[in-house]
């Protein structure tokens, strides 16, 4: 026989259990699978219907915490589309505010990042929605960074942050100021934040 005060006590852990929950979830974060080829060969490799999709922890608590300050080049974050907010994009941060950034399928050839926005690509060009699409994006649309492939275990691997050496910054492939500055004359580099 059901008693009243194993009722109580289900429904009191209930009244506890799921606010913790859900606020361990956004302080901290989750495992969310990773679905598509645009960050292969990392994440995902095969992407075949055979084989399992890599599932990564998302860890919030480094946006929370410190805001937009700790997010380096070459780290992977997940994001919302800035085209459509119920989908979320894992991507590599490739800029940060001021890089100037070489574009490949862009309209214009170099775009400088503005403040508050970074650059965002999927390791497989080509195959990515991305920046190379719909431009810098506002650091407000981050949400986490990638820390780990959880799943499956044969995956398991820290996610360390990683420039691909033809991805790096214009700016910082030169020598001198002045050659940057050089460089700047030279070039119509784009500077204005992007209307989505």
């Amino acid at each position: 026989m059901f008693s009243f005060s194993a009722l109580k006590f289900v429904v009191k852990g209930f009244a506890i259990g799921i606010p913790a929950g859900i606020t361990i979830i956004d302080l901290i974060g989750y495992v969310a699978k990773v679905e598509g080829s645009s960050m292969q060969p990392l994440l995902n490799p095969d992407n075949s219907p055979a084989t399992a999709s890599d599932y990564v922890f998302l860890h919030n608590w480094p946006i929370i915490s410190n805001g937009y300050n700790e997010i380096e080049r070459g780290e992977i974050i997940a994001l919302i589309s800035p085209r459509d907010p119920k989908q979320r994009l894992i991507k590599r941060v490739i800029g940060v505010p001021g890089d100037i950034i070489e574009t490949s399928g862009s309209t214009k050839k170099y775009v400088r990042v503005p403040q508050g926005h970074l650059w965002v690509e999927g390791d497989h060009r080509g195959r990515s929605y991305d920046s190379t699409i719909f431009g810098p994006v506002a650091l407000g649309l981050v949400k986490s960074k990638a820390r780990a492939i959880v799943w499956p275990p044969y995956r398991w691997q820290l996610l360390q942050p990683y420039m691909l050496p033809d991805r790096v910054p214009v700016n910082l492939q030169s020598k001198t100021i002045s050659e940057v500055t050089e460089f700047l004359a030279l070039t119509n580099v784009e500077t204005k934040p992007p209307i989505y």
